[in-house]
């Protein structure tokens, strides 16, 4: 009997060993940058850490194609932490192999930092490893645990596992949503904060085409007749997309697969919008990578792009079935795209090559079919917390009692929806990056550690890093991997401090988070910002035509191969400028042709807005009576104070003889900006 009782208790450990949870101090679910981010912090400060990611991708979408834009945060030396270590290991991992990386950098600068998807996901492994977090993959949550508002346990569909402390590093806020805790999605009003950001934005030009079919019906693309009054918010996402790379090597190209079932009527809309548009470009940002690579966004600024307006609305609500039907659903689309844009005659012949040479890069996400595993989610849920950032706290009162992080990327939301009447198409909901004091392209700001606490009497040991609480103003400037980087950092030692301590993370004394912030490279002050120059003459916009002298707009220039429009950077010449899309293959020329009045030396200035990102070395032919000038400008100089031109040389002009200044983008290494020229005569 007494050998029974002890081989009944045996049996009954054994079932229980086998059902328990397994522990951590510490317990991340997402292994988004921000959630890795958390999980090395943690580990850093002593905790017993898990990582759990319901996929089989770690590091979200910086391991997952997003290799260049979003890394240039404004205010460069706030960025530090885990932000600049991992970066910084990726550029020493280049370096020790020999390969030249394709941005300038300066000793105060890092202007842009780039990298191929397989460097970024070794260092993120490495990092991972050294800090001693367990990484656990396919851990998909199904429920959570709670004891009143402390969570106990949460459980996947491969393990239950039990923490003090949780976080949640999901960019769509699946931990928080399964704990109870408030969350809200879409947009707010302008009311509802007191937000003149929020409700609707018009940001680009109409497009004077219809958007509907034969019957009256819209066409596909289209996602309302309506968009609403322009004041009120809805439930509304800013749109998805994937961040390929691709290659047009020949050695490392890899064609794109076929489409499943390509519908050329499907881009009806824009086969209407480029037999309307006089200066059509291609639709696809392409930025360089490492290794002869691009990083391919969604087209900044442009009308039709790789993105798939509104397909993203109800990605964060649904299950792992409903994910993977959206998720198929935005590559479809991109795959058709990309077939229309290089096989269809509607496209114009040199975009259609252009599209046509590149590829998948063969020693990328070969375990993939060399596709991107990672859906670029630009805006999830976001928690009602303790604190809701808002448009107020970026542009007025950026400095709290309680930072965690210095931020400073615009305000910048891609489009939401897409309005098709009988006369027109227009999309809605991108909020260019707005400039906080109305010239700066950005400005610092706190994001205090109340908005990653849920409110106390929802639950007490958790914090939300990625999904935070703000409005969607707000995340439209937060929503970028550097800040959510330094904010799951934050995170992570909120956390090991917290449950080292025995305490709830809303009783957490912030001295002692900020003494190990700071002790963790994080940087909590914010910058001292130099005097700006006096605004320049018109700083908005100048019209031309009450500049003295010969003045040559971008709208005079005959133009070769694509263009971009844009007036998000002031000040500007008339209505706006052009700007080649940073692509340097010398296809995008512009011409201007005159006459002068007036034999005679004229100082040659050119009007641009001065950006790091900028091309160093634009070409500009000037060729009059048989002489020819050639002129390199930097467009990354500043112009004086109070103006909007620079002089860039000087050039001989004859009577009545008919004179061609050329620019292109032969060899550039950033942006060339086509916006105006001007000849004064010298002396004058």
């Amino acid at each position: 009997m007494h050998a029974m009782t002890r081989l009944v208790s045996l049996l009954l450990a054994l079932s229980f060993s086998a059902h328990a949870a397994t522990e951590a101090d510490v317990v991340v679910y997402g292994a988004t940058p921000g959630g890795f981010c958390a999980a090395i912090a943690a580990a850093r400060e002593g905790a017993s850490v898990i990582l759990l990611e319901p996929t089989d991708h770690v590091g979200g979408v910086n391991t997952g194609g997003l290799c260049f834009s979003d890394s240039n945060q404004t205010v460069r030396s706030t960025v530090l932490g885990l932000f600049e270590e991992w970066h910084s290991r990726i550029e020493k991992d280049y370096q020790m192999r020999g390969v030249a990386l394709p941005y300038k950098v300066s000793e105060k600068n890092h202007a842009h930092w780039t990298y191929e998807p397989h460097v970024a996901a070794k260092i993120t492994q490495q990092m991972l490893h050294e800090a001693g977090v367990q990484v656990l993959t396919k851990r998909a949550l199904k429920s959570v645990t709670k004891n009143g508002v402390h969570i106990t346990q949460l459980t996947t569909g491969d393990g239950d596992f039990s923490a003090r402390v949780f976080i949640d590093g999901t960019y769509e806020g699946d931990l928080l949503a399964a704990a109870g805790v408030k969350w809200t999605i879409g947009r707010e009003g302008r009311q509802e904060f007191g937000e003149p950001l929020a409700g609707k934005h018009y940001s680009k030009p109409k497009m004077m085409i219809s958007g509907l079919d034969a019957d009256g019906k819209p066409l596909p693309l289209i996602t309302t007749t309506d968009a609403g009054p322009d004041e009120d918010g809805d439930k509304n996402v800013m749109v998805y997309s994937f961040r390929l790379c691709v290659t047009k090597d020949a050695a490392n190209r890899v064609p794109f697969p076929q489409p499943a079932n390509y519908d050329p009527a499907r881009f009806e809309v824009v086969r209407r919008y480029f037999a309307q548009e006089k200066r059509p470009h291609l639709l696809w940002d392409l930025y360089p990578l490492p290794g002869n690579k691009f990083d391919a966004n969604n087209g900044i600024g442009k009308q039709f792009s790789m993105g798939l307006v509104g397909a993203c609305n109800g990605w964060s609500e649904a299950d792992e079935a409903g994910r993977a039907k959206i998720w198929e659903a935005h590559k479809q689309y991109t795959l058709e795209l990309h077939h229309f844009l290089s096989t269809d005659p509607a496209v114009p012949a040199e975009l259609r090559q252009q599209m046509a040479e590149i590829g998948l890069c063969r020693d990328e996400f070969a375990a993939y079919d060399h596709w991107s595993p990672q859906l670029y989610v630009r805006e999830g849920r976001r928690m009602i917390g303790e604190y809701v950032v808002s448009q107020k706290d970026i542009m007025d009162q950026p400095t709290k009692d309680d930072p965690i992080v210095v931020s400073s990327f615009p305000i910048d939301s891609h489009d939401c929806q897409r309005v098709g009447t009988q006369d027109m198409v227009l999309d809605e909901g991108t909020i260019m990056p707005v400039r906080m004091d109305g010239r700066r392209h950005g400005y610092p700001y706190h994001i205090p550690y109340r908005a990653i606490t849920p409110k106390a009497d929802e639950c007490d040991n958790l914090l939300v890093p990625v999904a935070l609480s703000c409005t969607h103003v707000g995340i439209s400037s937060i929503r970028v991997e550097p800040t959510w980087m330094i904010l799951g950092q934050s995170a992570g030692v909120a956390a090991a401090l917290s449950a080292k301590q025995n305490l709830t993370v809303q009783k957490l004394p912030y001295p002692a988070l900020r003494e190990r912030l700071l002790a963790q490279n994080q940087v909590l002050e914010l910058p001292l910002l130099p005097d700006l120059p006096p605004e320049p003459k018109g700083a908005m916009n100048v019209d031309p035509k009450t500049l003295p002298g010969i003045v040559l707009d971008d709208a005079q220039a005959a133009l070769q191969g694509p263009w971009s429009r844009s007036s998000g950077f002031k000040p500007h010449i008339g209505t706006g400028y052009l700007h080649d899309d940073k692509r340097g293959d010398g296809q995008s020329i512009a011409v201007f042709s005159f006459k002068s009045l007036k034999t005679g030396r004229y100082e040659l200035r050119m009007a641009y807005s001065p950006h790091e990102t900028r091309a160093t070395k634009v070409p500009v032919t000037i060729q009059c009576s048989g002489r020819k000038t050639d002129i390199t400008v930097d467009q990354t100089q500043p112009l004086a104070a109070g103006e909007a031109f620079r002089t860039i040389g000087s050039v001989q002009l004859d009577d009545g003889v008919e004179t061609t200044i050329t620019i292109s983008n032969a060899g550039t290494d950033g942006f060339v900006i086509l916006d105006a020229l001007q000849l004064i005569e010298a002396n004058k």
